[in-house]
């Protein structure tokens, strides 16, 4: 029965805290960067925030610098996406911080104009919607510079079965570049 009794605590725990952390310097990563002639993450420096920019968008992630090179990639930001599971959100476009939804984890890769280049999604934890890590649907982001919004069925291809994917990825390419260009450098 003890036996019983933990492994029902062990689930819950993991269902409510299974969120672990963000990977920031993730393998993936690293390999994108090596390709532009970064060696390894001591190349990267951390951005700030500002506080005022804070209160305006949530961030579940990083934004970094890369110093090191002349290459194509300037900025990255790498960061998580919490959206809901199918049929859990009340609302249109509300997401899930209370562990109750799923995740995944992206990083974008920024010129020095703060034009997205590439984003890539390397850790997904969500049970629908797998089809958005798919590098060609991924590959419409390449060339976003905030000038224009995204919208899915617009300019952003929708995919059958991964409504919500694509909305939390879509949204969040798109906050995540208006921030960019927001912050001073």
């Amino acid at each position: 029965m003890r036996g019983v009794v933990f492994l029902a605590i062990s689930f819950f725990t993991a269902l409510v805290w299974g969120q672990g952390e963000i990977e920031y310097q993730n393998r993936t990563l690293k390999k994108a960067l090596s390709k532009d002639g970064v060696s390894d993450f001591s190349h990267l420096s951390e951005l700030k925030v500002a506080d005022s920019l804070l209160q305006k968008h949530r961030i579940v992630g990083k934004f970094f610098e890369v110093t090191a090179n002349a290459g194509k990639y300037k900025y990255i930001y790498t960061g998580r996406v919490n959206s809901c599971r199918a049929g859990g959100c009340s609302t249109s476009g509300e997401t899930s911080d209370t562990g109750n939804g799923e995740y995944f984890d992206y990083f974008i890769l920024f010129d020095e104009g703060k034009t997205v280049q590439i984003v890539k999604v390397f850790n997904y934890q969500a049970t629908h919607g797998y089809e958005i890590t798919a590098r060609g649907w991924l590959k419409q982001f390449s060339g976003h510079d905030g000038s224009e919004p995204l919208q899915v069925n617009k300019n952003v291809d929708a995919i059958s079965g991964a409504t919500i994917s694509v909305n939390a990825i879509t949204e969040d390419v798109e906050l995540k570049t208006d921030l960019l260009q927001r912050l001073k450098m």
